[in-house]
């Protein structure tokens, strides 16, 4: 063991301790759902920046990260419906970066450790990434390191307990795209408390200052898995009863106060051992989702031709009120790779084979909102004929029932394909990235892609992205255990991908790749107005008569543009209109006449038609309310409002006035406006009646109203 190295280190922070968080527990529901179980973080601090810390020590020995398999029970005999084994030409992507990841020989690196949990993120200015049991930050336009390798508990140095005194690994990064922050979390699970040890940038700058928290797990918390929505962290794990599978665990990680540095709750539902291997979704662009849209969770369903979904909503106000909801959804039948996900990928020049992890989905649950639909994509390893391929999702209709939209395994060939990772861009272009291996070449880094025009369920050809020059050796079979396909931010077209492979053979000699590539068709160009809709459609507006449209402008990107252009309008007869869209009708009938808003170019148009309505009236009465004594008499104006041309005369009524009341209308019929006169008796109830007055002329007819109180 290397020693560990004290130096001073001034900690501008503080250290909040809750008291331990109590995991109470009800009995599961028949989906194999327990109640909500709720805790406060245990520790909790903000963190000097990054850039200034001390490295924790690395470990000087070799160390395999021990493998839980899931208790799958799953059919290896099926058909694959959606084997697509042959492509056409590459993908037809942009090259962009290609550079050195943490990795042996790289930046001084030496790994210890695997598998290398290979993965990371984009954000505004840089890239994370995060291997076992170290991580750097790059610049993303060069790919230039700007900081480590470190180890991954530098980030909780001195911050106490096992967050920091560990350095257990099973690391995820992650993007907060709409607060642009980082999200770093890995466990602890050397020493108990089980912990998972999470921290939030203070700023866009992996470099900086970090929120920091540790939450405590009743078991072992293997494979954590963490996702962005947009009112908490939500976060996986499989968890374990020393080997013995317990169940898959969900939880929520208060994104609110987490933002701000305050205390933080987690809300989680523990699952049966019927159920694990979950994704929580991640959201990707800028479109949030709809509002109050839970989080869902996806995993293989308990046969190979189905996949669970769990809605997971998070009450932070009344945790008791959260709700887990589990529903199952038809998918084409599969055979998971390796015999139910075990040990079978071949390698150039050696017996040794390697894992596939082909018992879950696989990191990440990429989500989508493009408005008129939701998106979520997920891959795992699937028997692919006589290999192993890819196979692919993506499922819509996520906030009502969800469905699989297409899917496909991709095995183009007889080579092996595992390890995936999938993602989509603001066009809807889907890259797929994941390890390439097979007897006759060492294992490789390659992706797929295909456009939204291409056949459902289809990917295009090939790419590489790194040919492996060595093959894992001397009995070591962990592989991944997963890699990452994430997009830029910045233009939410650049895909940026990462996994491992070895540069000769060897053992404990892994190196990373990390490279990026986009497709042409979204070019990430600044927002332009491409479209231009007016509201109303339609109208029908009488002769002299007014009518105010509204024109609204769109990018390229299906967006509304912002800010919106000032609009030229312009009628093509029947009319006239101002600059602010509001349509005078000419005074004869006709059309129908095209209203047209304009601007750079691009026009919107709507359809007005001047036409005349039929003649007509209503009634108005004033004063509205009066008091008299009994006995005497009381008068109101009748007032015939002609609209549409009426020229008639309306004979008038009464009712509702006080019993035995003599009522006239002077005159009656009236074409413009009568006198009523109400005369009450001497003998007249004390009280206020409501008066209505009804006009009639043919079938027209109308009717207002006045209040009259008889006082003594």
């Amino acid at each position: 063991m290397l020693k560990k190295i004290c130096l001073p280190l001034i900690i501008l922070s503080v250290i909040l301790f809750s008291p331990w968080p109590a995991h109470a527990q009800k009995p599961a529901t028949n989906d194999g759902v327990s109640a909500p179980e709720v805790s406060n973080a245990l520790q909790q601090d903000v963190s000097p920046p990054l850039r200034e810390m001390v490295q924790e020590p690395r470990s000087d020995s070799f160390r395999t990260k021990a493998f839980r398999r899931l208790s799958r029970q799953l059919s290896q005999t099926q058909t694959d419906p959606v084997l697509q084994g042959t492509a056409g030409s590459s993908a037809a992507t942009a090259a962009g970066l290609n550079f050195a990841g943490v990795g042996n020989g790289d930046y001084g690196f030496a790994p210890n450790a695997a598998p290398p949990d290979t993965n990371g993120a984009v954000g505004a200015t840089q890239y994370v990434q995060w291997v076992n049991e170290s991580f750097a930050v790059f610049s993303k336009s060069s790919g230039a390191l700007l900081h480590g390798p470190v180890t991954g508990n530098t980030l909780w140095s001195g911050f106490g307990g096992g967050c920091e005194t560990n350095n257990d690994g099973d690391p995820v990064v992650q993007y907060d795209k709409a607060a642009n922050r980082w999200i770093l979390t890995q466990f602890s699970v050397s020493t108990t408390p089980f912990l998972q040890c999470v921290a939030v940038s203070t700023t866009s700058d992996a470099t900086g200052t970090y929120n920091r928290y540790a939450f405590t797990q009743p078991n072992f918390n293997d494979y954590p898995k963490l996702g962005v929505w947009t009112d908490a962290y939500y976060i996986s794990f499989n968890m374990f009863s020393g080997n013995s599978f317990v169940g898959g665990r969900a939880c929520a990680f208060d994104r609110t106060a987490m933002l701000a540095g305050a205390p933080a709750t987690q809300i989680c539902f523990q699952l049966t051992s019927t159920y694990g291997g979950l994704l929580p979704s991640d959201l990707d662009g800028s479109t949030p989702p709809p509002a109050g849209s839970p989080n869902a969770f996806v995993a293989f369903g308990n046969n190979s031709a189905s996949l669970d979904i769990w809605k997971f909503h998070a009450d932070f106000a009344t945790p008791a009120n959260s709700t887990f909801i589990h529903s199952n959804i038809p998918a084409p039948a599969f055979a998971a790779a390796c015999s139910g996900g075990g040990t079978c990928i071949p390698q150039s020049g050696t017996s040794q084979k390697l894992d596939s992890l082909a018992d879950r989905v696989m990191h990440r649950l990429a989500y989508r909102n493009f408005g008129d639909h939701e998106s979520l994509l997920v891959n795992h390893s699937v028997t692919a004929g006589t290999s192993v391929g890819v196979r692919w999702y993506e499922l819509r209709g996520i906030s009502g029932t969800p469905v699989v939209y297409q899917s496909g395994t991709y095995a183009p060939d007889s080579n092996y394909r595992w390890m995936g990772s999938i993602a989509m861009d603001k066009l809807g272009d889907i890259a797929l990235g994941y390890s390439v291996s097979s007897a006759s070449i060492y294992p490789s880094i390659s992706y797929t892609g295909r456009a939204p025009s291409d056949p459902l369920g289809t990917m295009q050809g090939e790419n590489s992205i790194q040919t492996g020059a060595g093959s894992q050796t001397s009995g070591l079979s962990r592989w991944g255990d997963y890699s990452a396909m994430t997009i830029d931010p910045g233009d939410d077209c650049t895909f940026f991908y990462t996994n491992e492979y070895l540069k000769a053979n060897g053992t404990f000699n892994w190196s990373t790749r990390i490279a990026s590539f986009k497709f042409p068709s979204c070019t990430g160009a600044p927002p332009v107005l491409t479209s231009i809709t007016v509201a109303p459609g339609t109208a029908s507006v009488q002769p002299n008569q007014q009518k105010q449209f509204t024109a609204t402008g769109y990018d390229q990107y299906g967006s509304l543009l912002s800010p919106q252009p000032v609009f030229t309008w312009s009628v093509g007869g029947g009319g006239t209109i101002t600059s602010s869209g509001l349509f005078t009708a000419g005074a004869t009938v006709g059309g129908p006449f095209s209203v047209t808003a304009s601007s750079g170019g691009v026009n919107g148009t709507a359809s007005v038609t001047v036409a005349s309505l039929p003649a007509d009236f209503s009634l108005s009465v004033s004063p509205t309310s009066q008091s008299v004594r009994r006995g005497n008499t009381a008068t109101f104006s009748v007032t015939i409002v002609p609209t549409n041309g009426f020229s008639g005369s309306v004979t008038l009524s009464l009712t509702g006035q006080p019993s035995g009341s003599t009522v006239t209308f002077t005159p009656n019929p009236a074409s413009s406006t009568s006198t009523l006169t109400v005369k009450t008796l001497s003998t007249s109830t004390r009280k206020t009646y409501t008066l209505t007055i009804k006009g009639v002329n043919g079938s027209l007819n109308h009717t207002a109203s006045a209040s009259l109180t008889v006082t003594r």
